[in-house]
């Protein structure tokens, strides 16, 4: 292995946390490649919900204005009783404020957010991120990391940062980690356009209905326009491979049968051909996320379940303390210590806060859920800056 360039960096995988890494460590002045197996970057996934702390952490990228162009802003959450619809906790939030901006959580389109930070990435450097690099294999030395990929390709880096999801090719090579077991949760989602689910969606801009081993969740996304629908519902086995299996509006129909007409008028309407279901996979957080000079950040270190939707924030802190970690200038594997000792703490609050919130969303009585004291009715735990967030030494 030839001696790699130094400060280059090589980042697996090009969604959200090695996007917002890539952009954040650009920043700081350092060489970076991100490397996506995927043959082109386009429309993936649907909405997500950016936290008020990772919102400010992206604006100090100088993303802030678009972000908000962008986005929604959520400052309420009704959460109501699955058959009746009565409000259980929250609000039900018609307008909000017009100038809120990172004082509350923004709802976005996941492609959306994708497109900022790539356009972002590549206005530093137009050739950072490679298409149709698909990892197969990695060979650390003493000067950096030899990659090579599925198309014969090679590259080399001072170190490599995994990025690369749940089922992340790095840590099943350094780590030897098998596939990540069920989580006993299947969900289901759709888009709907507003005109379509009008009728459905007058009791607020943001409502979740819980009920026994069931949640269905709707908002608004882009200016209003869309609703982004996610019905998660508890089941014993998951068969399928990949995050989007097809789905019938009937089966969906039927995991959701007893909930409120508002909730089965919005199946009803679920655009068949884009309707997809997807089993949630869960693991324990690692225990080390460095192995020399390659690190693992976002899901690829730390899944989370989605019951407190702060999967896609917690891979937003993980690029921006990652960068400030690197950026003390004490060695790449120091600045990878520094990384996992500064997340730590985070990482497993939300980890256990999102079992928690899962647990209590999904009781078998909705009427004595406990929701005042759940994890979603405390703002401090989204409110985590990880721009200002202290450092570990």
């Amino acid at each position: 292995m030839t001696q790699a360039a130094p400060g280059s960096l090589a980042i697996i995988g090009a969604g959200l946390a090695g996007l917002t890494a890539a952009l954040a460590l650009l920043q700081e002045g350092f060489s970076v490649r991100v490397y996506e197996q995927a043959a082109a970057l386009g429309e993936v996934g649907a909405g997500i919900t950016v936290s008020p702390g990772a919102g400010r952490a992206l604006a100090s990228l100088g993303l802030g204005p678009k972000l908000l162009a962008a986005s929604l802003p959520v400052p309420d959450i009704a959460f109501v009783h699955y058959r009746t619809g009565a409000l259980l906790a929250g609000k039900f939030d018609q307008h909000a404020p017009p100038d809120l901006g990172f004082r509350a959580a923004r709802h976005i389109h996941r492609a959306d957010l994708h497109a900022l930070l790539l356009a972002a990435v590549r206005a530093h450097d137009s050739g950072a991120v490679v298409t149709g690099a698909r990892l197969a294999a990695l060979e650390q030395g003493p000067e950096g990391v030899a990659m090579r990929f599925a198309d014969g390709a090679s590259a080399e880096a001072e170190a490599l940062i995994a990025a690369d999801g749940v089922r992340s090719t790095v840590r099943e090579l350094c780590f030897g980690d098998d596939s990540p077991p069920f989580a006993g949760q299947v969900a289901f989602r759709c888009l709907i356009p507003r005109a379509e689910a009008a009728p459905f969606i007058g009791a607020g801009n943001a409502v979740v209905s819980i009920g026994p081993g069931r949640i269905f969740n709707r908002y608004l996304i882009r200016g209003g326009e869309v609703v982004n629908v996610i019905g998660i519902a508890r089941a014993t086995a998951w068969q399928q491979e990949g995050w989007s299996t097809p789905a019938t509006i009937e089966e969906f129909l039927a995991a959701f049968e007893d909930f409120h007409p508002d909730v089965r008028g919005l199946i009803s309407r679920a655009p068949e051909k884009s309707l997809i279901k997807w089993g949630l996979f869960a693991r324990p957080r690692a225990q080390h996320w460095a192995q020399g000079r390659v690190l693992l950040i976002g899901d690829a270190a730390h899944p989370m379940l989605p019951f407190l939707g702060l999967g896609a924030a917690t891979a937003i802190e993980d690029g921006i303390v990652l960068a400030r970690a690197l950026a003390l200038g004490r060695g790449l594997e120091a600045g990878f210590a520094i990384f996992q000792r500064s997340r730590a703490a985070r990482v497993e609050a939300v980890r256990a806060a999102s079992v928690s919130q899962g647990e209590i969303i999904q009781a078998a009585d909705p009427d004595r859920a406990g929701l005042s004291n759940a994890p979603s009715q405390d703002p401090a735990i989204f409110d985590y800056d990880p721009g200002s967030a202290p450092l570990a030494n």
